[in-house]
């Protein structure tokens, strides 16, 4: 038998639609299932990123960047991880807003001849493999900085004061980045070493400053004259290089001068060697005579003619020469 109930002034109220309203609930399930499939199945990976899929906990791919599609309700998770953005590290301070904070239990080091000396590190690194970077050790940051710190104490522990505060900071980088290079490889955490800089190396007082202020000033001073003496030196080596090379030419013709008087005289030798066995007795005593008018001159001269078996006539050697020159003038 059906019941009715009246309200205030006699009106009759319709009971409420139970079906209508199963079916509102059931839509708007199935509309936060299909809203909650979608967000779930569908994930973005921009390009400075990859993103690392796993199905169960087990990594199944590596997307790089885009839309992709994965397993929704927690079947498939994804981690996404930069690998095109180049991290740091500070070692020995921290960057904070404009300014920067002193870490000095990482900076004070002892050098190789024991002495004490505050330096900073700037390190730059990427993540090169993202599976490696997330499931190869539980912390890959922690693990490169402890590393570096590492390195950085050994090769600082080994080099002298005056190299890690002048002129040996850059062996001492390149040193540090080595190290470390190889023992990643080994570790192979998914991290590659870009750069490892010193951004400030100095003595811990500042007594100790102002010893290598005036070092560095002193070493500044000495390049300065080294420089003045190898501009003096490329000013001056054209003028000697001039004057040896006249010294040479001079030397050259001196040398051809000599093989030349050295020439004539052979063949004047050879000329008169040639009258000389034509007539040798000839050429002997007069060879003879100009030989005494050189080594005696002024010495009157005779000639032993010999005429006859027991008679020997001297003619005097000047009044024949005289007579020869009258002869001639006339």
């Amino acid at each position: 038998m059906a019941t009715y109930h009246f309200g205030a002034g006699g009106n009759k109220q319709n009971p409420p639609d139970v079906k209508k309203i199963t079916n509102t609930i059931l839509v708007a399930a199935v509309l936060v299932f299909a809203l909650v499939l979608v967000l779930t199945c569908f994930y973005t990976v921009d390009d400075k990123e990859q993103a690392v899929v796993t199905t169960f906990g087990k990594v199944t791919d590596v997307t790089d960047a885009g839309v992709h599609f994965k397993l929704p309700f927690g079947i498939q998770q994804v981690k996404k991880v930069e690998v095109n953005v180049y991290q740091k590290i500070e070692l020995g301070y921290r960057t904070e807003g404009d300014g920067y904070v002193v870490s000095s239990n990482e900076s004070t080091m002892i050098t190789g001849d024991y002495n004490i000396v505050n330096v900073d590190f700037f390190v730059e690194y990427k993540v090169s493999d993202p599976v490696k970077y997330l499931y190869a050790s539980n912390d890959a940051e922690l693990i490169l900085r402890n590393l570096i710190q590492s390195q950085v104490r050994n090769v600082v522990g080994s080099s002298s004061v005056d190299s890690v505060l002048t002129d040996g900071k850059e062996n001492i980088q390149m040193q540090v980045k080595d190290l470390v290079t190889k023992i990643l490889a080994e570790y192979d955490i998914g991290l590659s070493l870009i750069d490892v800089r010193i951004q400030d190396s100095e003595p811990p007082t500042k007594e100790v400053i102002e010893a290598f202020k005036a070092v560095e000033t002193a070493k500044q001073q000495a390049e300065a004259v080294i420089n003045d003496a190898k501009a003096y030196e490329n000013a001056q080596l054209p003028q000697a290089e001039a004057q040896a090379d006249q010294l040479i030419q001079n030397a050259e013709y001196l040398k051809v001068k000599r093989i030349n008087e050295a020439k004539e005289a052979v063949a004047l030798f050879n000329a008169m060697y040639e009258q000389y066995a034509l007539n040798p007795q000839i050429t002997r005593s007069r060879m003879y005579y100009e030989a005494i008018s050189e080594v005696l001159p002024g010495v009157k001269l005779y000639i032993n003619t010999g005429s006859g078996e027991n008679m020997q006539v001297l003619l005097p050697l000047e009044s024949l020469v005289e007579n020869k020159g009258g002869n001639e003038n006339e």
